[in-house]
């Protein structure tokens, strides 16, 4: 017989649905596509508008932005859990991040909640890469990790509260807000907020995935 009639194996699916070779772990690598570009853009307004709108209703007292913020993680885990569905290679939830930091630093927030948006965006990137990014229960942990960039803008309430008082926005809000402000968010409550950041963004992250189970069936995450 001859060999061109001999049959060759069909390549094995990955646990994903695509090929052994697409299982591979993406490639750290700045060269995306304009649609990547454009997918980070798109979904990175979606959040900010998303997080911002909720987050807006704290401007009632303190006391309504203690529980706007944590809810605002929550929801805000739709449109990210959205986003990793499109994600095709290393780099992206990275820039993503970076977005997000621009964005609310043009908002008014300190630099320093910039860097710690980018940090924690970066941590969530080797999450998922740790996940070959085809691992749910990798995006759900990625998104409480990024979660954590919440913490960013109260860092100043430590280092100095004085001067975040008297910043600017907290005068926008009037003295008798800033007095209701000074005495609602104390240092122990505002510890209890840091660690809801990552137990609300664990909920985010299940809530994500649970209502776009089929677009993570689609993209291939088991």
């Amino acid at each position: 017989m001859s060999t061109t009639d001999e049959t060759v194996p069909a390549p094995v699916p990955a646990p994903g649905g695509a090929t052994g070779a697409s299982s591979e772990r993406p490639r750290f690598s700045l060269a995306l596509t304009a649609r990547d570009l454009l997918n980070v853009a798109i979904f990175a307004v979606i959040y900010f508008v998303t997080v911002y709108a909720i987050a807006l209703l704290g401007i009632i007292n303190p006391l309504v932005m203690l529980l706007t913020l944590p809810l605002s993680i929550v929801v805000a885990g739709i449109p990210y859990m959205l986003f990793l569905t499109r994600v095709r290679h290393a780099g992206m939830v990275t820039l993503f991040g970076a977005a997000i930091g621009v964005l609310y630093l043009l908002g008014g927030h300190p630099w320093i909640s910039t860097l710690v948006t980018i940090a924690v965006a970066l941590l969530a990137e080797v999450v998922l890469w740790a996940g070959r990014y085809r691992s749910r229960a990798a995006a759900i942990v990625a998104y409480a990790v990024f979660s954590l960039w919440y913490i960013g803008p109260m860092l100043p309430l430590l280092t100095n509260r004085a001067e975040y008082l008297d910043s600017p926005g907290m005068r926008a809000m009037g003295p008798e807000y800033v007095a209701s402000f000074d005495r609602t968010v104390s240092t122990t409550v505002l510890w209890a907020y840091n660690v809801s950041t990552l137990v609300c963004g664990l909920l985010g992250g299940l809530l994500g995935v649970y209502l776009l189970k089929k677009h993570f069936t689609r993209a291939g995450l088991a």
